[in-house]
């Protein structure tokens, strides 16, 4: 019977590991790849730490022996994959990118992997890969919304103002909406200006939702868990883009969707 590697680690690569686990900011792979780390030095076999985080077994059985050969270059990148995957050419990318923002499948509101994939004569993994690299979601580009505010634009520019160069000894609070609260400023349908939904995002993608919660008394232990450990190393959330910057890309997009419905 073959035995996983046993893992050995510096009080160093604990450390570094342990904030990997954590790391809100890191690529959810590297986060996945540490605590497969972490479960092995704390003894666990391969097959009850897939069972932990969700994973195959041979999956915790190639960062374990990856980690066991090679330490922490082992998982920070990723692993050669057998075969040579063809490389795409821009030309092929910026069409794909391009229909798909554009143009209309004959017969549909909207592309799928398959339709997209036989009309650009390459494989449906192919048209994922290129999307998700684009953030493209053409199956929801009816839901998304463009504010109508009339006062968008100048709810913007004090938004962002606020986040860039608040005034002296101010302190910025950002509010969900309540149906009680009466103090939403953000112009409608533009809650993404909110920080505080940069808060409720993380927490969903890295808390809530590959969690299997049986009552709500498991998913509230679960929010109060994420709560804790993300106030034992808080990072603020930074604004960077300007109001140009986000009008310019409104108006892209605005553009855009105005296009795809009049054909």
């Amino acid at each position: 019977m073959r035995l996983a590697p046993r893992i050995d680690l510096t009080a160093v690569e604990r450390d570094q590991l342990e904030k990997l686990s954590r790391g809100r900011s890191q690529p959810q792979r590297l986060v996945e790849r540490a605590q497969i780390i972490l479960l092995a030095f704390e003894g666990k076999q391969n097959r009850e730490i897939a069972e932990i985080l969700g994973v195959t077994r041979r999956t915790v059985g190639r960062w374990r022996s990856r980690f066991a050969a090679q330490g922490m270059a082992g998982i920070e990148k990723d692993a050669p994959r057998p075969g040579r995957r063809r490389s795409l050419s821009e030309d092929l990318v910026e069409e794909v990118v391009r229909k798909t923002t554009q143009d209309k499948p004959a017969k549909a509101t909207h592309w799928s992997t398959r339709s997209m994939a036989k009309a650009a004569g390459v494989s449906a993994s192919t048209i994922r890969r290129i999307w998700h690299r684009h953030g493209l979601k053409p199956h929801l580009t009816r839901t998304f919304k463009l504010s109508n505010d009339p006062d968008f634009a100048a709810k913007l520019e004090d938004v962002i103002g606020l986040y860039l160069n608040p005034p002296e000894h101010a302190l910025v609070f950002s509010v969900d909406e309540k149906s009680q609260i009466h103090v939403h400023f953000t112009p409608t349908s533009a809650s993404w200006l909110n920080m505080v939904e940069r808060f409720f995002r993380d927490l969903t993608h890295n808390q809530l939702r590959r969690g299997s919660f049986d009552s709500i008394e498991e998913l509230i232990s679960a929010i109060e868990e994420y709560l804790v450990q993300h106030n034992a190393d808080p990072t603020p959330f930074i604004w960077t883009k300007s109001a140009r910057d986000i009008l310019e890309k409104v108006t892209r997009a605005r553009q855009s969707l105005n296009k795809s419905t009049s054909v």
